[in-house]
């Protein structure tokens, strides 16, 4: 059962890379899941402050990943129309064109809001400049994350 366990949690983590990019797939959850399954391997036995401090780092990350490119649009000049167009554009670029679709979404989605408005086309371009910079920061905190994770599996089931 232990090895079982084991490959499970390798198989949920290395789904949890994939993932950060892919937004279908929920990163950090399935390398928490991953790091559970370790946990109750023999080779696994993780502090609870560990444990508890990862679970609070996945779901600030699962919170972030969609606050930061509407945060970002905004910081960057975007108006409402903006960040509404930021959102559909995630929305859509998800269901219509993915992988690519979620990292280009907010950015044409952000550009086509602002440039509808004759007050802030002259801030389109910015706009939807921050909508990209928050997806990018976004896919880099799920990553970092990820990558703690990973290195306590690795630590625990190779190492210990």
């Amino acid at each position: 059962m232990d090895y079982i366990l084991a490959l499970l949690g390798a198989i949920f983590i290395l789904a949890a890379f994939i993932g950060c990019f892919l937004p279908v797939i929920p990163g950090p959850p399935l390398g928490y899941a991953g790091l559970i399954c370790a946990h109750f391997t023999r080779w696994g036995n993780y502090e609870a402050k560990i444990l508890i401090g990862i679970a609070v780092a996945v779901v600030m990350a699962a919170i972030l990943d969609y606050v930061l490119p509407l945060w970002a649009t905004k910081k960057f000049g975007g108006s409402r129309r903006g960040i509404w167009g930021a959102t559909l554009g995630m929305v859509l670029g998800l269901i219509f064109f993915p992988p690519w679709g979620i990292i280009i979404g907010p950015f044409v989605g952000a550009f086509i809001g602002e440039f509808t408005d004759k007050e802030n086309r002259d801030r389109a371009l910015k706009s939807a400049f921050g909508a990209f910079i928050g997806i990018i920061f976004s896919m880099g905190l799920k990553l970092a994350v990820v990558g703690v994770i990973a290195y306590y599996y690795v630590k625990q089931i190779f190492f210990s």
